[in-house]
């Protein structure tokens, strides 16, 4: 009988153990929409299937997901955290991030990496000029090459910017801060630039995307700072537009990933991070969502119409001042909507 009992338990041991097994679960915070469609459909299912773990997403914004890692602080859920960079050196400081062990850092560019590794980028974007082409031609215009040409009188009206709260913004404002002797500490010389010399070709500060693509479309604006990753889906459409890296030098927007500091941490949210920076995965994700690879070793085919920030241009990109830029930016929010968008 003793033997029949001792069976019995080592069965419902083993049940126990595979249940456990089965019920290992990791929660990934990211980006919703197309973002979260090839997170579902492509990026989690090898994944899933290789560490028997179950994948379980959470969608929202950047800002979204730092919140929500604020407000489970005491208890975190979430295990791996994908954010824009800004929003990623906020969530490093207030200490969500865990630093990342085994990445492949000689496959990685030097623009991917976080100090400490307690971030690393997943996809790159440059921030430069967008330009109809057509338009350009038909007028008998140059092609844009330098961030200064946004301040000549000929596209007064035709110019859009997104606003301050935008990345793409806030890179245009950091640029002529510069430009004027300053930067991230001294921003004085980009408001003064905005509101004299790039401020009156404005057409509008517009944050929307498909409200930019309209305003194209149109043929209302012809020229704008924006994203390489946005300008490759429009470039997509059909639609003529070109895209430049202005010679002072384009600035990079990294779409980044962190594991979860929390005290029983899966030890499968580091396997995921090394996960997302493989190449096969960084082909994925350049191929369906625009980005250039942080990993050299991911072979991806450059676009003739909107250059990817792959090679030399994503190592020459400008990575701002996060840290300078997050202590002030609510004050430069409320100046920019006083002195700029009145």
């Amino acid at each position: 009988m003793g033997k029949v009992l001792a069976v019995l338990a080592a069965a419902a041991m083993a049940a126990g153990l595979g249940a456990n097994a089965q019920a290992q679960k990791l929660v990934v915070a990211g980006y919703g929409g197309s973002f979260e469609d090839i997170m579902r459909k492509e990026i989690f299912p090898p994944f899933a299937k290789q560490h028997g773990v179950e994948l379980n997403y959470v969608a929202g914004n950047s800002t979204n997901t730092v919140a929500r890692l604020q407000a489970q602080k005491s208890n975190q859920q979430v295990d791996v955290a994908i954010i824009d960079d800004g929003p990623m050196y906020q969530a490093i400081a207030l200490g969500f991030c865990a630093p990342i062990k085994g990445l492949p850092a000689d496959d990685l560019y030097g623009t991917a990496r976080y100090k400490d590794d307690k971030a690393v980028a997943i996809g790159i974007v440059a921030t430069g000029i967008m330009y109809n082409k057509k338009a350009f031609e038909e007028k008998k215009w140059a092609p844009p090459e330098s961030w200064k040409d946004l301040k000549d009188p000929k596209y007064k009206k035709q110019l859009v910017i997104p606003p301050l709260n935008n990345t793409y913004g806030l890179h245009a404002l950091v640029e002529y801060a510069r430009e004027g002797g300053g930067g991230e500490k001294k921003i004085d010389p980009g408001f003064a630039t905005f509101k004299n010399e790039v401020g009156p070709n404005v057409l509008v500060y517009e944050p929307s995307p498909g409200k930019m693509t309209e305003l194209f479309s149109s043929g209302q604006a012809v020229i704008s700072v924006w994203g390489s990753g946005r300008v490759k889906a429009f470039a997509d459409t059909g639609f003529p537009v070109g895209f430049v890296y202005p010679k002072e030098g384009a600035y990079a927007l990294l779409s980044s990933v962190c594991p979860v500091a929390k005290p029983d941490a899966n030890p499968l949210a580091q396997t995921f991070v090394q996960y997302l920076v493989s190449p096969e995965v960084q082909e994925k994700l350049a191929s369906a969502y625009g980005y250039g690879p942080v990993n050299k070793k991911a072979k991806v085919t450059d676009d003739p119409r909107v250059p990817l920030p792959i090679g030399k241009r994503a190592d020459d990109l400008i990575v701002i001042d996060w840290d300078t830029v997050n202590q002030n930016r609510d004050d430069w929010n409320k100046r920019w909507t006083r002195e700029i968008e009145r």
